[in-house]
């Protein structure tokens, strides 16, 4: 009865293991370069205050042409904790921002932090 107790238990944790594996695969951050940090500048074109991830997109202007990239933030739960607001980057701010790139050299990548033209606060992590 024992052995067959022992049994039933170890199916059930091994069960609830795998269940468990689809919800930690969403998070994973593969597709940007951890290793690279880059700077950039523009302005932004909105904040998107959404679950499961925030979204800030930069038009970012260089050699006449404007490309927008598209930076991805943490939860608005997480990020609100951290003084964050759906208003913190309004349409038309100038910022300068740092990311983590994307691998395939998309325009896009992994939200570090950010520098206001305008007064020069800062949010994130800005060394």
């Amino acid at each position: 009865m024992k052995r067959i107790w022992h049994l039933s238990l170890s199916f059930t944790a091994a069960w609830l293991f795998g269940a468990a594996l689809p919800a930690v695969a969403h998070h994973s951050g593969a597709m940007f370069d951890d290793e690279r940090v880059i700077e950039l500048k523009g302005t932004v074109k909105t904040l998107q205050w959404t679950n499961p991830h925030v979204w800030l997109q930069v038009v970012v202007e260089a050699n006449g042409t404007a490309t927008e990239w598209s930076l991805e933030g943490g939860s608005p739960n997480s990020l609100s904790r951290q003084g964050w607001r759906s208003t913190t980057f309004k349409p038309g701010d100038v910022v300068a921002v740092r990311l983590n790139p994307m691998r395939d050299g998309a325009p896009g990548g992994r939200f570090i932090g950010a520098r206001f033209d305008e007064d020069g606060r800062t949010i994130g992590r800005w060394e």
